[in-house]
């Protein structure tokens, strides 16, 4: 059976459903995730391209290319962030994005660009906490 996740923006303008496996959840520090969120640590979770259809009344998100081989989606109306897509055929989509958040499939198992913290804020994974 093929797992579905479905999610979307503050306002319901822009939603997503995703099949498949997931790929690389993960949480990250860098500035650029840090500007992207507002949050000292983001929370993502990638998949294929292919495998994302934009479902909502607003299609697609608003980007803003944010790198030479990314750009971060948002909602226009509400500005929610939504994620970031690649050039790559990958869409990585921000775990608080998600209707069900709380999914095991969801749960980050790495964290990126640890230095890029303040020293004081120590986000971990289980596999960093034994």
């Amino acid at each position: 059976m093929v797992k579905t996740f479905e999610g979307g923006c503050l306002c319901g303008n822009i939603r997503f459903q995703t099949t498949g496996k997931t790929g690389f959840p993960h949480t990250c520090s860098c500035r650029m995730c840090q500007r992207h969120t507002g949050s000292l640590t983001a929370s993502w979770v990638e998949f294929p391209k292919d495998a994302v259809v934009w479902t909502g009344p607003g299609g697609q998100p608003t980007t803003y290319r944010s790198s030479e081989k990314s750009s971060r989606a948002f909602c226009a109306i509400c500005g929610s962030s939504i994620g970031a897509i690649d050039d790559a055929p990958v869409i990585a989509l921000l775990t608080g994005t998600f209707d069900k958040p709380h999914l095991k499939e969801l749960k980050p198992l790495s964290h990126s660009y640890k230095e890029s913290r303040p020293k004081w804020w120590h986000p971990t994974t289980d596999a960093e906490a034994t």
